[in-house]
Parts: structure tokens; sequence; C-alpha cells
């Protein structure tokens, strides 16, 4: 039997998007508010989907207590309350837009998953503004 599983996760963050080589007029005209030099926050929230067989032994695609704990350890205590672009080396060289805070996530846990899993992570930057890796 193929099924998903999905587990939410949830971190807050700082951060600031700006392409270093632009003026600070062109980083704020194309982004915004989320060029402020002094950092803005956001309360992401995190949705993990799995996708496989069940296990026929087990009755489970995977442990839910374990994909807790694996979520916690490797994205929630990395970036909860950390400044993307100064505290996590990830975004030394990459801007921590949602989409690319989402792609690091999803490489992350497709290191520690068994491979047989399929993996999409969606990260909701707010309420209204998500993302999806892969895209469907």
């Amino acid at each position: 039997m193929r099924i998903s599983i999905f587990r939410k996760g949830h971190f807050n963050s700082a951060h600031q998007l700006a392409v270093p080589s632009w003026s600070d007029e062109k980083n704020k005209e194309i982004f915004g508010k989320c060029a402020n030099p002094n950092f803005h926050g956001h309360n992401y929230e995190l949705v993990v989907k799995l996708t496989g067989d069940v296990d026929p032994e087990t009755g489970m695609l995977i442990n839910l207590k374990d994909l807790k704990e694996l979520i916690k350890r490797e994205i929630e205590d990395r970036f909860d309350h950390k400044n993307l672009n100064l505290d996590c080396p990830e975004f030394n060289r990459l801007i921590p837009t949602a989409e690319n805070l989402c792609f690091v996530i999803w490489g992350i846990l497709r290191k520690k998953l068994d491979q047989k899993l399929d993996l999409t992570v969606r990260l909701f930057e707010t309420e209204r503004n998500f993302v999806e890796y892969p895209a469907s």
C-alpha cells in the first residue's frame, strides 16, 4: 500500500534579502522591506511529506516519533531563533529566500531519510506565502 504521511514543524528566524553586488536602492526596489539592513523575522511553518510503501510488518511508513525527532534535531534546532544570514553557513553565499531555505531543508532531510521514501517539503514564510520542493 502506497501512502503519504505528514509532519509539521515550526521555527522562528531572521534574515535579510539582498544581492551583495547591488546598491541599497536596488535591493530595496527588488526586495522591499525584506532588504532591511537590520534584518526582519518570520515564524516559519514547515510541512514534511513522505510517500512510500507501508511496511507490512509494522503497518507504518515511518515511525512518526523518529520523524519528529529528525525534524527537531536537523531543522528546528538548526534554524530556530537564528539569523539565517549570520548564523547559518548554508547562507554564506546563498540569499535566504523562502525558496532557497525550502531547498536547503529538503537537502538536509534527504540525506537523513531512507532513499525509498519520496520527500516533499512545504515551507510557509507567512500564512499566505509558501513554497514547496520539489515542485509538483
